[in-house]
């Protein structure tokens, strides 16, 4: 599942210990995975348990490379090269940080970020506003790679999406601002239940499904 091609970037790790995998996960898990390919960087699933069969559309993805192993194990001999991305840390990431750290990890819907705390990594923060998985993984890699500071990059925070001509919903997570000035969020490909139009999958995102990059409670 992974490259053909070395990366020339970073590597960006998502502990995925959920047994099952959500739909909206899996669109925002393959945005990150053409993402990051674009970008010369490996996104690498980690802790995925056995039992979980990959959807098709991240199945044999260009960027994406998935592992059963944990971070610990995986990168046992370069812990000081592994950025955990933390809400409670107490320093900001920047540009900087892409010359001290190769490895970028986030903690994952179940909140494995408090536990990888105590393991020792050295943590930075993206600001205090609530993103999701792709909108997080998407600011570390424009910080690191491309060497724009966290306060510099344009967002949006909690925009309107407009269902149809008489509904619309606020999402409350910040967003990327694309070339085309509207926020950078996962496509539908198909009507998801109950929504009569195609909107971003964030759209679909219930209480359960809790963004990864959230203020500390």
């Amino acid at each position: 599942m992974a490259s053909t091609s070395p990366p020339l970037g970073k590597t960006f790790v998502v502990e995925h210990l959920d047994p099952e995998l959500e739909a909206w996960s899996s669109l925002e898990y393959a945005t990150i995975a053409a993402e990051s390919h674009a970008e010369g960087a490996r996104f690498l699933l980690s802790s995925v348990p056995t039992s979980l069969t990959l959807p098709h559309n991240l199945q044999g993805a260009q960027g994406l490379q998935v592992e059963t192993r944990g971070i610990e194990e995986i990168y046992a001999d370069s812990k000081d090269r592994v950025c955990l991305l933390d809400p409670a840390a107490s320093q900001d990431l920047s540009p900087q940080d892409g010359d001290a750290f190769d490895i970028f990890l986030f903690g994952g819907i179940l909140d494995r970020t408090s536990e990888l705390r105590k393991k020792g990594y050295q943590g930075r923060r993206l600001g205090p506003v609530q993103m999701t998985t792709d909108t997080a993984v998407r600011v570390t890699r424009i910080v690191v790679q491309d060497r724009v500071p966290v306060d510099k990059i344009p967002y949006v925070d909690h925009p309107e999406l407009k269902i149809n001509k008489n509904e619309s919903t606020e999402m409350p997570f910040r967003y990327v601002l694309g070339k085309d000035g509207a926020p950078i969020m996962p496509k539908v490909r198909r009507v998801p239940p109950r929504l009569p139009d195609p909107v971003s999958a964030s759209a679909c995102i219930s209480v359960r499904d809790r963004p990864i990059w959230a203020n500390p409670r």
